[in-house]
Order: structure tokens, then C-alpha cells, then sequence
């Protein structure tokens, strides 16, 4: 399941991960770091939310 950033629309895909961000391709959102921000525009994991 992909998830949505609420503040800017961007979507974490697991199945592309965050590699910039440390976060390895095929990491479920579950299992990245509570200190992980969104790349685009820095808000913690908690503004994000399942996409539809």
C-alpha cells in the first residue's frame, strides 16, 4: 500500500522506498524509522496517510 503525505501530496511507494532517505526498496511504511521525514517537505511520518 502506498501512502500520501497530507501537507504536500507526496506519495511513499514501497516498492521504490526513499533511497535518498536511507530507506531501502521494498520497506513496508510500518517498518521505516519514527525519525523519517518526508523527503519533499520535511513533516514526520504521522502526517501521512493510506492512499485511497
Amino acid at each position: 500500500m502506498k501512502y500520501v503525505c497530507i501537507p504536500c501530496g507526496y506519495v511513499y511507494d514501497p516498492e521504490v522506498g526513499d533511497p535518498d532517505g536511507g530507506i531501502a526498496p521494498g520497506t513496508a511504511f510500518e517498518d521505516i524509522p519514527e525519525d523519517w521525514v518526508c523527503p519533499v517537505c520535511g513533516v514526520s511520518k504521522d502526517m501521512f496517510e493510506p492512499e485511497e
